[in-house]
């Protein structure tokens, strides 16, 4: 009875020390389980808790308002070259695309005829001026005559009218000359502008009439134009500032190494198509060098006033939402705050925004995890920008405001 009562007990402490590992066992193994869980969730609620984001400080500057647009090369003045008389083509003095200046002849046309003219009208006036000088002669005696009683009255009337007679007939002979002698010289063609000519329409011995032929165009292209259109909502800024002087336009051709060039409004048409409600305008450039043709589209930048003093930001910092446009500014401890602002102008990726305050931070990047109240992690960078800068700042925008060019 014994024995057994020995080997029964042996037993149950055998099971109660196995159960007692086991037990161990699965605590040690679910602690260590458990541990990394918990570990990640920490760093997690820390993570969510701090977001990184990029900051940038609200800037104050001095904007010009710019407008991009496209436009269009174009001559000042092209002039079609044609004869004022019927003749044949004597000589071509030009090239095809040769620049020339004004005055430089171009054609010479077969002028035989006119010269004929010419020299029967002269002959013409000086039978007349001997007509008049006999006339003027017999006058004399008449008058001597009359006096002393041996002609009429009449007689004497007869002969004041042959002079005053053949004075109007030697007005009209000098009138002819003159014209003959102005048909002789349209037979010299001469460039009545500088430019450059396109291309030749006769060649020599060709018959050309003053109603029909077109000899050669010429284009002017130093000065050129560069036309453009406006949104009509523009033209009343765009007329004050030109009262106030030259507004200033920038020109880019679209050719690869193309620098832009400077030039200056000098029209603004008179009326607003309705069509399209825009309004044309033309810029003036200098193009001693050629490079800007007649035809060529042009990248056209006009500044039409500049906003002075104001406060701006990145324009991806701007953020949409139900109300309207906001950003998100970093407030005290870090936490970031919903400012609705009004946006002024957006350009070049900087937005010009009413609602904020000069040096505030606003983030950048890292919008999409944000809510109001949320703690962020902000770079140094948008500090450091606010107190180097916000002393020059504020001293810069004393006595400033809004003006145009």
């Amino acid at each position: 009875m014994i024995s057994q009562k020995v080997a029964v007990t042996g037993k149950w402490r055998s099971r109660i020390i196995i159960l007692s590992f086991l037990f161990v066992g699965l605590v040690v193994g679910f602690w260590f389980l458990r541990t990394p869980d918990s570990a990640a969730i920490r760093i997690q609620k820390t993570e969510v808790s701090a977001i990184s984001v990029v900051t940038a400080a609200v800037a104050q500057r001095d904007v010009p308002v710019k407008f991009k647009i496209k436009g269009t090369v174009s001559p000042i003045q092209t002039v079609e070259v044609r004869p004022q008389v019927a003749a044949t083509i004597k000589t071509v003095h030009i090239k095809e695309g040769q620049f020339v200046s004004k005055g430089e002849r171009l054609f010479t046309l077969d002028t035989r005829a006119e010269e004929a003219n010419l020299a029967k009208t002269i002959a013409q006036l000086a039978k007349t001026k001997v007509e008049l000088q006999n006339a003027v002669r017999q006058l004399n005696r008449q008058r001597e005559l009359f006096h002393k009683n041996f002609i009429s009255q009449a007689a004497l009337d007869v002969a004041e009218n042959q002079v005053e007679l053949l004075q109007n007939q030697l007005r009209f002979d000098e009138a002819a000359v003159q014209a003959d002698r102005i048909t002789r010289d349209y037979g010299e063609i001469i460039a009545p502008i500088a430019g450059r000519t396109g291309a030749i329409q006769v060649y020599p011995g060709s018959l050309v009439r003053s109603d029909a032929s077109m000899l050669v165009s010429i284009t002017q292209i130093d000065p050129i134009y560069v036309s453009f259109v406006l949104p009509e909502r523009e033209l009343g800024t765009l007329k004050q500032a030109l009262a106030k002087g030259e507004v200033t336009v920038s020109a880019q051709l679209n050719l690869p190494d193309q620098q832009e060039r400077e030039g200056r409004v000098v029209f603004i048409d008179s009326a607003v198509d309705t069509a399209s409600g825009t309004i044309r305008v033309k810029a003036e450039f200098a193009n001693a060098d050629g490079k800007f043709w007649p035809g060529m589209f042009a990248n056209v930048t006009l500044i039409s006033s500049i906003l002075t003093n104001a406060l701006t930001v990145p324009a991806q910092a701007l953020q949409t939402g139900p109300h309207g446009q906001f950003l998100f500014v970093v407030g005290e401890n870090n936490r970031v705050v919903q400012q609705s602002v009004n946006i002024r102008l957006i350009q070049e990726s900087i937005a010009i925004v009413e609602g904020v305050e000069l040096g505030q931070c606003v983030v950048i990047e890292g919008t999409q995890h944000l809510r109001p109240g949320t703690l962020v992690n902000a770079d140094s960078s948008c500090e450091q920008i606010f107190h180097s800068d916000q002393g020059r700042l504020r001293s810069d925008s004393g006595d400033s405001s809004n003006q145009s060019l």
